[in-house]
């Protein structure tokens, strides 16, 4: 899916929603950052095999979309952090159901390969 897809006003809400977690590490991100705020460098310490670059490419997005804020401190060294918004929590709610039917398929491939 085409990142222009999250600013498409002519799709279905279903495809609006998973525009702004299309990706890798979205949905991993919304997780974390649900228990609290963090600071890049925890975020990629968490996510072993996401970059930097991604990382930040990633938040961009989704501070773009409002699902998260960015909290910039002028102190040195300087410091930043993430924290979900109301909006970016209303969708991590929404994907808790999507969650739970993602982990019931899991279970159920599980059972599929040791009964074979």
């Amino acid at each position: 899916m085409t990142r222009s897809r999250a600013q498409d006003l002519n799709v279905c809400g279903a495809t609006a929603a998973i525009a702004v977690i299309d990706g890798k590490w979205k949905t991993a991100l919304l997780w974390l950052l649900e228990s609290g705020p963090r600071r890049p460098g925890e975020l990629r310490r968490q996510l072993p095999g996401l970059t930097e670059k991604v990382l930040t490419q990633a938040l961009r997005e989704m501070e773009g979309d409002g699902l998260v804020h960015r909290e910039a401190y002028e102190v040195l060294p300087l410091k930043t952090e993430y924290s979900l918004t109301t909006f970016g929590r209303d969708l991590a709610e929404a994907l808790a159901p999507l969650s739970d039917w993602g982990h019931r398929r899991l279970d159920k491939l599980a059972e599929a390969r040791t009964a074979s």
